[in-house]
């Protein structure tokens, strides 16, 4: 039962604010509750025809022999796409003019040789699903197997399969030397190589522990022997993180169809505005031939940041048979294409002092890739873990390897979360040898201020903006009633509590973006939104910057979103927890922008200077009063004027792609434009202390995590109610990988055993505490002009590590050496006394 004396989270933010730290309906609110919100699936064309896809059953092979005309010779049967209808690879080109190449080893939207089982080998558009259906039925297909890898340390075997023909890992070819009087060329595209030890390096595989041969990747600072030397503890611990899928609501459903030269699709999408260049990249198109509408987005979390190349599907069947194409997707099929985050085996060394403080730290991580694009999770998880643990010496050494598994890509806190559940219990088995109190170790280590992280770099680590952890840890305590807690009885008959808490940070934030938005002649505010529609509110949460600092209340503005076609600015991905820092600086940019205009316009209409007027309370008027104008007449005079007020004459620096939105808006009111060219001193990153108690049942292995609270530490606050939705979904999404979600595969056959969430196991609403809670610091970030961070993704280690803490605070340390901890788990090793289920092997 929920505890009477804790009540729901009751702070108030925005104290210096009218907007900002205020709850108020988002502008898509009312269309979500009454239904009338239209994803990708939910719209028709006129003759519209439904594809469906041919998915592999096998984890590796060639297509040796394809026959489709029984299919093509069905009524209703309009077209079949395969691997020789996709167009080339494309280069792109980056804002600063770099060219990236196209890699021809990627991914395909379908494929002749797939990598996995459920891979798309070729759709079928039909006038209906049946028809389509059957026609893929009449289909005469035969496979060549080829040799398969679902674990990345059968792979690492000497003599162990490939997961592709080329080899196991991707390798990054020499960048070819800059001709005199050139310019750098740019640099090839990574290729696939192949990565062995020796029979050696797998010697402590026997004892448990994660063979460390030859790392992909490595680096490190600091004096590690010195470190290991100096410590009074030293742990040595190997564990296992599972692979999850992102399981979001909606599918990777998709409309696509052409007008006049342009294709239209209709999709969902993390990131609105840069979206159109993957899917330029993957059509061969240029961007401005595509219109992209995805208003509202069933969830992401890192699956569908730039889109899907599944996308172009439709979009190119379409084509073919010259009409609209709809391809929904199935849950199976969305488990096999619908992204996943890359399972760890990890290996951690860690020296403590006696009063806590880490002095070495030397972590190992082998990352199970999937077949294509390689992931960042490796890497980042070093970076993390640097950061939120500050390791005076510290090596991180890594290999991403390839396997016939459906593809990974970024998922909430992609590598920090492993890396933080890696190194929880660690933390947490170090304390309780010690005798020291869980909380004071987390503080003793945790970052302060412009803290150091990751490698050295042209002679130096790089910092943090800020970091105020050890006051979310203080805060956290208190509100948890962390002394109280400790110190009652843990055992009543076969029930034994425990309690846990864990330290938790990912990226806060990017910069570089533009803002935009028009005063109209009848005095509204017109803001163009390129963010994605993802269930955030970041849409219009960062977007109050601009009524707040013009004086207008929020009814008066209206939000555009979700069409490319509609005159939008250049705006940063929907992912990596950088949205709420990226595009509050930009729509403080173009809100002093048009501040700026606003005052010139009243000094070139009423006399005097542009400094001796403000703007507030819908108008533009003399400090100390006097004469003034109201925010329309304004927008007229800015009509009158032209030129750099109204939209004929954008600013030099910003996005090309803002500037042809602003061509678009010229002559329609005052265009407030700008590039947010604020400094900032640093990385930025949020933070997150989490607390969690649970109630275990020895004599069946059940649990139940009775209590949790999130303390974040994420800045300026701008929306209580979204910011409280983020930090309890996020932990919910991490304690999902504590207590049950996994995929399970077939290590002979390479087959998928967990298709659906009854056998994914992603939490629940009967899973989610009892008593959940969250709080805020509301210090902003000094780093940036409105102090506020992203919250996406720092939470979801924490989520984790707390539940996982809590658990060998009840059962002890000697229960599970790999996440999800199931009662099974917990049954058998409090028999044996020891761990007993494998540390190492993938998907089990």
């Amino acid at each position: 039962m929920p505890n009477p004396e804790r009540k729901p989270n009751q702070q108030k933010f925005g104290a210096n604010y009218k907007l900002l730290g205020k709850d108020y309906a988002t502008p898509d609110l009312y269309a979500k509750v009454t239904g009338k919100a239209k994803y990708a699936e939910d719209f028709r064309a006129e003759g519209m025809l439904f594809c469906k896809l041919l998915l592999s059953p096998i984890p590796h092979g060639r297509v040796k022999h394809l026959d489709a005309r029984k299919a093509l010779a069905m009524p209703g049967v309009k077209a079949i796409l395969t691997e020789d209808d996709l167009p080339a690879p494309a280069d792109s080109v980056t804002d600063l003019g770099v060219v990236i190449k196209a890699n021809r080893q990627g991914e395909k939207a379908v494929t002749m040789e797939p990598l996995y089982q459920g891979e798309p080998v070729l759709a079928v558009a039909a006038v209906d699903e049946f028809t389509a259906a059957e026609a893929i039925e009449k289909i005469d297909i035969e496979f060549e197997r080829l040799p398969f890898a679902v674990d990345p340390l059968d792979s690492l075997r000497p003599g162990g399969p490939n997961a592709r023909r080329e080899g196991n890992i991707w390798v990054k070819p020499p960048v070819p030397a800059a001709k005199p009087g050139e310019k750098p060329p740019a640099p090839p595209p990574p290729q696939v190589g192949e990565l062995k030890w020796t029979q050696a390096d797998f010697a402590e595989l026997k004892q448990g522990r994660l063979p460390m041969g030859k790392a992909q990747d490595e680096w490190s600072y600091g004096d590690l022997e010195a470190g290991f030397k100096n410590a009074v503890l030293t742990l040595d611990e190997t564990f296992a993180t599972p692979d999850t899928s992102h399981q979001t609501l909606e599918p990777r459903s998709t409309l696509a169809y052409w007008q006049n030269g342009k294709v239209f699709v209709h999709m969902g999408t993390q990131s609105t505005v840069q979206t159109l260049s993957a899917l330029g990249r993957w059509l061969n198109m240029d961007p401005s031939q595509i219109v992209l509408i995805s208003e509202y987005t069933g969830g992401g979390f890192g699956s569908k940041a730039t889109g899907y190349i599944f996308a172009i599907i439709p979009a190119l069947l379409s084509k073919k048979a010259n009409a609209p194409v709809m391809m929904r997707i199935s849950r199976e099929e969305e488990h096999f294409i619908g992204r996943a985050r890359p399972g760890f085996q990890g290996r951690m060394k860690v020296g403590f002092a006696k009063d806590g403080r880490i002095t070495a730290l030397d972590m190992y991580a082998i990352c199970n890739n999937g077949p294509y694009d390689a992931v960042g999770d490796a890497n980042a998880s070093g970076n993390i873990v640097s950061l939120l643990y500050q390791p005076p010496a510290m090596r991180w050494r890594g290999v991403t390897v390839l396997t016939n598994t459906p593809p990974r890509g970024p998922q909430s806190a992609p590598g920090g979360m492993q890396g933080i559940v890696i190194m929880e219990p660690i933390l947490a088995k170090a304390a309780r040898k010690l005798s020291l109190d869980q909380v004071d170790i987390r503080r003793v280590n945790c970052p302060e201020g412009k803290a150091p992280w990751g490698p050295i770099r042209d002679g130096k680590r790089a910092h943090a903006t800020s970091a105020f952890l050890k006051e979310a840890f203080d805060r956290g305590a208190e509100q948890f009633r962390w002394k109280e807690r400790i110190a009652r009885p843990k055992r009543n008959g076969s029930k034994v509590r425990g309690v846990g808490v864990s330290s938790s940070c990912f990226f806060g934030g990017s910069i570089g973006f533009d803002g935009l938005f028009l005063v109209k002649p009848d005095g509204r505010i017109a803001i163009q939104s390129g963010i994605g529609n993802l269930g955030t509110e970041s849409l219009s949460d960062v977007h109050r910057v601009v009524a707040e600092m013009l004086g207008v209340p929020w009814e008066k503005c209206d939000l555009s979103w979700g069409n490319t076609s509609k005159n939008l600015p250049w705006t940063c991905v929907s992912g990596g927890s950088q949205t709420t820092h990226a595009m509050t600086r930009a729509a403080h940019a173009a809100a002093m922008d048009g501040k700026k205009k606003l005052q010139e316009i009243a000094a070139k209409t009423l006399g005097g200077k542009p400094e001796e007027y403000e703007v507030a309370h819908e108008r533009v008027f003399r400090k100390g009063g006097g004469t003034g104008m109201t925010l329309a007449q304004a927008a007229q005079r800015a009509i009158q004027l032209g030129g750099i007020y109204d939209g004929h004459e954008p600013p030099d620096d910003i996005n090309k792609f803002t500037k042809a939105s602003i061509a678009a808006l010229a002559g329609q009111g005052l265009v407030a434009a700008a590039k947010d060219k604020y400094p900032r001193d640093g990385q930025s990153f949020s933070y997150v202390a989490s607390f969690a108690e649970v109630e275990v049942d020895i004599e069946t292995g059940k649990y139940y995590i009775t209590e949790f609270l999130a303390v974040a530490d994420v800045g300026t606050v701008i929306h209580p109610k979204s910011l409280s939705g983020q930090i309890l979904g996020r932990s919910i999404l991490g304690i999902g990988h504590a207590i049950g979600q996994k995929w399970v595969f077939d290590p002979h056959y390479g087959h998928t055993i967990s298709r659906r969430f009854h056998h994914t196991k992603p939490p629940t609403i009967l899973d989610v505490p009892v008593d959940m809670q969250w709080a805020a610091l509301d210090i902003p970030d000094p780093e940036t002009p409105v102090g506020a961070r992203g919250i996406g993704e720092p939470p979801v280690g924490g989520g984790c590590g707390a539940i996982l803490n809590a658990l060998s605070d009840a059962l002890g340390d000697e229960i599970y050496r790999r996440t999800p901890v199931n009662l099974d788990t917990i049954l058998t090793s409090l028999e044996a006394g020891r761990p007993v289920q494998d540390p190492l092997t993938a998907h089990i």
